[in-house]
């Protein structure tokens, strides 16, 4: 698969087989996902690989915390938009094609928190990464490195028949990743990705995410 192919195949993957990804694949994957661009080649990124039993108690105690309505300590700012924006519009699109295939209606809050939940699980992906800094370093310093970063895990493993989602629930209960991804408390948690090969039966793995048009996103200086 060339560049091109996989930047326009990619796309989150919320059902997973429950079949491990080897943990050579990963490695293999990283090394060449470590090749992404970073200021003055600081490489600020850090992994976590984590799989198994200690993937499976960070889903439980992250579920544990969310069921009791306990605050999630974030570690880093979490993108925000207000309700009136056009990436309120954006959000909420995506949230109706997810409910609309899973056929959870508006009104059942039940089947809905269910979903959210799945986010902290991981979408019960067989593997997750993920991506920490060293506290050292500025909070948003690192934050387009990790991004570079981030794409190319993403798209490196396409190459490797996985599916990935970047997703922040997967961060948002730190203390609890910190503890059974043996995270030292010196560092920063930017972001995980669930990895994992893809269940072509799971209808959500259908869903591809709209783009607004070029047209509307660029403005062309100095150009005939």
């Amino acid at each position: 698969m060339n560049i091109i192919d996989a930047i326009r195949k990619r796309k989150s993957i919320r059902g997973y087989k429950p079949d491990p990804v080897p943990k050579a694949v990963i490695r293999e994957l990283l090394e060449i996902a470590i090749r992404a661009p970073s200021a003055m080649n600081t490489q600020p990124w850090e992994f976590a690989v984590v799989a198994g039993e200690p993937l499976r108690t960070i889903r439980e105690e992250s579920a544990k915390k969310l069921n009791a309505g306990e605050v999630p300590q974030l570690e880093h700012h979490v993108v925000g938009w207000t309700n009136d924006s056009i990436y309120r519009v954006r959000q909420v699109d995506l949230a109706k094609q997810i409910f609309q295939i899973m056929n959870i209606p508006r009104e059942d809050t039940v089947k809905r928190a269910a979903w959210m939940e799945r986010g902290f699980r991981y979408f019960a992906a067989p593997a997750a990464i993920v991506i920490f800094v060293d506290k050292v370093l500025t909070e948003t310093g690192p934050v387009l490195d990790v991004g570079a970063v981030m794409q190319n895990i993403c798209l490196a493993a396409l190459h490797f028949g996985l599916g990935t989602c970047i997703h922040d629930q997967g961060v948002m209960y730190s203390d609890v990743i910190k503890q059974y991804a043996c995270i030292p408390e010196s560092k920063r948690l930017i972001i995980a990705i669930s990895i994992g090969y893809p269940d072509e039966e799971n209808i959500v793995n259908t869903i591809t995410s709209t783009r607004e048009s070029v047209d509307d996103l660029t403005s062309w200086i100095g150009f005939p």
